[in-house]
């Protein structure tokens, strides 16, 4: 578990650089959630993506962006609010949910694209 905003979360941190490799030629579908350190509603989606990262372990990747520290990702995918979490398969965002969505909106969007 990495140390992020004084919380611990299994997500991998990725900066602007490493967005292409880890996310756009990952081998398996990407959560990919754009937060930011402030965010209460961010704080709030950490226990999920560590259960997601936890239940659906090697056949998905979940990956965090501090969109304060990593604007291109953000403006590229055209981030306005966060937590905005987005679902990446073979280099293509395939789905998006915006807010401190439920689990279960976070499992239904991963489970059609397994």
């Amino acid at each position: 578990a990495r140390g992020v905003g004084g919380l611990r979360c299994l997500a991998e941190p990725a900066t602007d650089a490493q967005f292409q490799e880890m996310v756009l030629q990952s081998d398996v579908p990407t959560l990919v959630v754009f937060w930011a350190t402030w965010c209460g509603p961010c704080r709030m989606l950490k226990p999920i993506l560590d259960e997601m990262e936890s239940d659906y372990s090697g056949k998905i990747k979940v990956v965090q962006i501090n969109t304060d520290e990593n604007q291109q990702a953000a403006t590229e995918y055209g981030i306005r609010s966060i937590p905005t979490t987005m679902l990446f398969k073979e280099g293509e965002r395939v789905d998006i949910a915006i807010g401190a969505v439920p689990k279960s909106t976070l499992e239904g969007m991963v489970q059609k694209h397994l």
